[in-house]
C-alpha cells in the first residue's frame, strides 16, 4: 500500500508540472524533488493525520458492529448476594400484610450463547440463544438454614416487530461512516496537493521570472558595450551610454528584487512542506506544451460522477431517511415476541439436581400502543423529514455549483491554452527582432530608442508568455480538481488515489 501512495504522489506532481522537469535541490548531495516535497506535506499535515485517524475509527466501529452479527458468549455470577433486611410481606393465613424479616444467601451463575437472526443476508434484529443458569439460595429460619438448588438450560428466541430494525441500521451507517472518512480523506488528498502545488507554482513564476529578467540585463550590457564603441567614434553620442547605463541599473535591482521575492516563495514552499529552514530551493522548468481538447459535455459528466462531494451527499441523504425512520418507530406502535423452551430443575440436594428434568416452557407477546401524546411523535418526524429535504437541497446546491465550477475551468483551460500558444509565437518574434534591432544599433542603421524600444518589447512579451504558460498549468491542475479527472493522462484520480489501509 505504501509503494500504491508513493505512486499516487508521483502521478499527481506529474500532473502538478505536466510536462514541467520539476527538481528541488536541497542542501543535502541527494537532490529533493517536488514528489519528495508533496511526500512530507502528507507527513507533516495535521488535517491528513486527523483524517487517517478517523479513517481507522470508522473501521473500528465497523468491525464492532459486523461482530454483532456474529455469535457472542456471555457469563454473570452472582458471588454472593446477602439480604438481611426486614419487609412487608402478605400472610395468607391471617389475611393481612406482616412485617417479616429475610435472611438470604444467593449464589447463581448463567451462561448465555447469542446469535442475532439473519434471514437472506439482513440481519431481522431479533436473537437466538442458548441460556444456561444455576444457583443455590439460602433462607435462614431460627437456628436452621434451608438450601435449596435450581438449575434450568433453555432455548429463547426474541423478536422485535413493526419498529426500526436497530441491528441493521446501526450496521448501514457504521459503512456509512467508513465510506464518508475514506471520501473525505481522498478529497483532502486532493486539496493539499492543489495548495502545494499552487505555492510550487509561485516559485516556479519568480524562477522563471529571474530567467526572462537576466536576459533584459544581458541585452543591456550588450548595448551598452555598442554604445560606448558608438560614443569613442563619436563623442556626440556619450549620452547614448549614459541613457543605456541607467536603463542597465533599472534591469538589475528589478532582478535582484525578483530574487528578494524567490527567497520569500521559497520559504513559505519550505514552511509548508515541512523542509528545514534554510535549506535552499532551485527550481529548474522548460515551457513545453501539448494542446489539450477538452469536451465539456464529458468534463460535466465527469465532475459530477467523480466528485466525493457528490456521494458524501447521497451518504447524507441516506442518514437522514434512518433518522426519520427510527423517529417514526419510536414512540409508534410495536410488538416484542419472546419465546422460550428448555428443562429445569429445582432440589434441596445438588446430586439430584441433574436427574428426571422438568419442562419449561415461555411464551410473551408485548404490545405496545401510543394513545395521546399531544403530537410529540408527528413533530419529531415532521422535523426529520425537513431536515431530509434540506439535505437534499444542499446537495442540488452542490451539483449546481460544480458544473459552474468545471464549465468555468474548461473555459480558462481553452484560453489560457489559446493564448500561450499565440505568446510563445510572439516570444520568438520579440527575440528574433531583438537580435535585428541590436545588430543595425551597432551598425549605426537604428536609434538607441528603438533599440530600448525593442529590448522592452522583448522582456514585456517573455513575461507575458510566462504568465499566461502559467495560468495553463494552474488551469489544467485545476481541471483535474474540480473534475477528479487527468485529461492529460486520461484517466481518474480516485482510480490513483488510497484511503489509508489503517
Amino acid at each position: 500500500m505504501a509503494e500504491a501512495r508513493r505512486r499516487v504522489r508521483a502521478w499527481l506532481l506529474a500532473l502538478a508540472c505536466g510536462s514541467i522537469p520539476c527538481t528541488v535541490w536541497g542542501a543535502a548531495p541527494a537532490p529533493l524533488t517536488l514528489e519528495a516535497a508533496v511526500g512530507l506535506a502528507m507527513e507533516n499535515s495535521y488535517r491528513i493525520r486527523e483524517l487517517k485517524l478517523g479513517v481507522r475509527r470508522s473501521r473500528l466501529y465497523l468491525k464492532a458492529r459486523q461482530a454483532q452479527l456474529k455469535s457472542s458468549v456471555s457469563m454473570d455470577l452472582v458471588v454472593p448476594q446477602f439480604e438481611g433486611v426486614s419487609d412487608y410481606k402478605w400472610n395468607s393465613n391471617l389475611r393481612r400484610n406482616e412485617i417479616v424479616r429475610q435472611n438470604t444467601r444467593l449464589w447463581e451463575m448463567g451462561l448465555s450463547v447469542s446469535q442475532p437472526l439473519v434471514l437472506f443476508g439482513t440481519p431481522t434484529d431479533g436473537y437466538l440463544s442458548l441460556n444456561s443458569r444455576i444457583n443455590r439460595y439460602d433462607q435462614a429460619e431460627g437456628d436452621d438454614d434451608i438450601s435449596s438448588y435450581y438449575n434450568r438450560h433453555y432455548l429463547q428466541f426474541e423478536q422485535p416487530l413493526f419498529r426500526p430494525n436497530e441491528l441493521r441500521n446501526d450496521l448501514e451507517e457504521a459503512e456509512l461512516s467508513l465510506e464518508r472518512e475514506d471520501l473525505e480523506f481522498l478529497e483532502d488528498q486532493v486539496e493539499l496537493i492543489d495548495d502545494v502545488a499552487d505555492q510550487f507554482y509561485d516559485v516556479l513564476a519568480v524562477a522563471q521570472q529571474e530567467e526572462v529578467l537576466a536576459a533584459d540585463v544581458e541585452v543591456l550590457e550588450d548595448l551598452l558595450t555598442a554604445a560606448r564603441d558608438r560614443a569613442d567614434r563619436d563623442s556626440l553620442r556619450h549620452m547614448e551610454t549614459v541613457q543605456v547605463q541607467i536603463e542597465l541599473e533599472n534591469a538589475k535591482e528589478a532582478l535582484r528584487a525578483n530574487q528578494r521575492d524567490q527567497r520569500v516563495e521559497s520559504d513559505r514552499l519550505r514552511q509548508r512542506i515541512g523542509m528545514e529552514e534554510g535549506q535552499p530551493i532551485d527550481v529548474e522548468a522548460s515551457t513545453r506544451l501539448t494542446p489539450l481538447e477538452v469536451d465539456l459535455d464529458e468534463a460535466l459528466g465527469y465532475g459530477l460522477s467523480l466528485r466525493p462531494a457528490m456521494r458524501l451527499h447521497d451518504i447524507s441523504i441516506r442518514e437522514q431517511e434512518i433518522d426519520v425512520e427510527n423517529t417514526k418507530g419510536d414512540g409508534g406502535p410495536h410488538v416484542d415476541l419472546e419465546m422460550t423452551y428448555g428443562l429445569e430443575k429445582q432440589d434441596e440436594g445438588l446430586r439430584q439436581l441433574w436427574d428426571q428434568y422438568d419442562n419449561s416452557y415461555s411464551v410473551g407477546v408485548r404490545v405496545s400502543l401510543p394513545v395521546w401524546d399531544w403530537g410529540r411523535r408527528q413533530a419529531e418526524v415532521e422535523a426529520e423529514r425537513l431536515g431530509l429535504r434540506e439535505t437534499e437541497l444542499r446537495k442540488t446546491e452542490t451539483q449546481e455549483s460544480i458544473a459552474q465550477e468545471i464549465v468555468n475551468a474548461v473555459t480558462d483551460l481553452l484560453e489560457f491554452q489559446r493564448r500561450t500558444l499565440s505568446m510563445r509565437e510572439n516570444s520568438a518574434r520579440a527575440r528574433q527582432m531583438m537580435r535585428v534591432s541590436a545588430e543595425q544599433y551597432r551598425q549605426g542603421r537604428l536609434s538607441l530608442q528603438d533599440a530600448l524600444r525593442a529590448a522592452s518589447t522583448q522582456k514585456e512579451t517573455d513575461l507575458a508568455f510566462l504568465d499566461a504558460y502559467l495560468g495553463y498549468r494552474r488551469a489544467v491542475l485545476n481541471l483535474a480538481v474540480v473534475t477528479h479527472f487527468d485529461f492529460e493522462t486520461g484517466a481518474p484520480l480516485l482510480d490513483r488515489l488510497t484511503p489509508d489501509p489503517g
